[in-house]
């Protein structure tokens, strides 16, 4: 679905904190990028609602995983934006004001009298973005993959973000792999980076599907197993970071912080233009 030119500006974080376009919402004053020189950081993160493993729903301590891994761009999922049981709070403004980071958010499923989605924190400037819902192949929440081509130290990057279907049947995961390839299609030549909750293991169908066409960048760039899941004890990695083969970005190093503040830990990949 294409944004529109019709843009809102309201108060927030240091007086400018959200950008209306079409149904979607940009929030936060955008913090300075780092020099063209320096590498800069991804994360991706689901985080549970802002839930803790306390059970407390706390955007701060989301924040302060942002913060002190320094992280340039953040694909979020499972965030809330006027869902009842997190009080009707709107999550992307939250996230923004707490971050300094401009924040790109779509609603992807209806859920309690809200939204609930994938959003996408940045320190660099947006080109454009968009929203794709995913493909279903039976009853249950809709998905989607939110696509962003930002400005990165004079260079455009394409990020996706998402966040696939968790059952064991991998029919839909298989689907919505096929269906990035359609989308990457759209933006041939430009670099890429496909970030997300896969909910699937290295090795698996799904797994395959994505490294026909992207690098697993925690192999190249992580040591040790990079488990994701569950936060407390992981044991699974199912939270990826993917780079379209033949992009010219090298991933320096990755690794997963570890914090109570969801049920999963995040993966950071800090990232540098070859």
């Amino acid at each position: 679905m294409a944004t529109s030119r019709r843009v809102w500006l309201a108060g927030a974080l240091c007086g400018a904190a959200g950008l209306w376009i079409g149904a979607a919402v940009v929030t936060g004053c955008r913090a300075p990028a780092r020099t063209a020189a320096a590498p800069f950081r991804v994360m991706t993160y689901n985080i549970h609602h802002g839930e803790g493993l306390d059970g407390r729903v706390d955007l701060e301590r989301i924040a302060a995983v942002i913060r002190e891994h320094r992280a340039d761009i953040v694909a979020l999922q499972e965030v809330d934006k006027g869902v009842r049981r997190t009080a009707g709070r709107d999550f992307p403004t939250e996230l923004a004001a707490l971050t300094g980071m401009t924040c790109l958010f779509r609603n992807n499923f209806a859920y309690q009298g809200g939204e609930y989605g994938n959003a996408l924190l940045t320190r660099f400037p947006v080109r454009h973005w968009t929203n794709t819902p995913l493909r279903m192949l039976r009853a249950g929440e809709q998905r989607g993959v939110l696509q962003a081509v930002l400005e990165v130290q004079g260079r455009e990057l394409l990020v996706l973000n998402t966040h696939l279907d968790y059952r064991r049947d991998d029919a839909e995961r298989l689907a919505n792999v096929a269906q990035f390839r359609e989308i990457l299609a759209g933006y041939p030549g430009l670099p890429a980076v496909v970030a997300g909750d896969f909910n699937d293991l290295p090795g698996s169908r799904t797994w395959a599907a994505m490294a026909a066409e992207f690098d697993d960048v925690w192999p190249l760039a992580g040591a040790g197993e990079g488990f994701t899941f569950p936060s407390a004890r992981p044991e699974r990695r199912i939270d990826y970071q993917w780079r379209r083969k033949g992009s010219p970005l090298r991933p320096r190093r990755a690794w997963v912080p570890g914090s109570d503040a969801s049920d999963h830990r995040s993966l950071v990949v800090e990232w540098e233009w070859e």
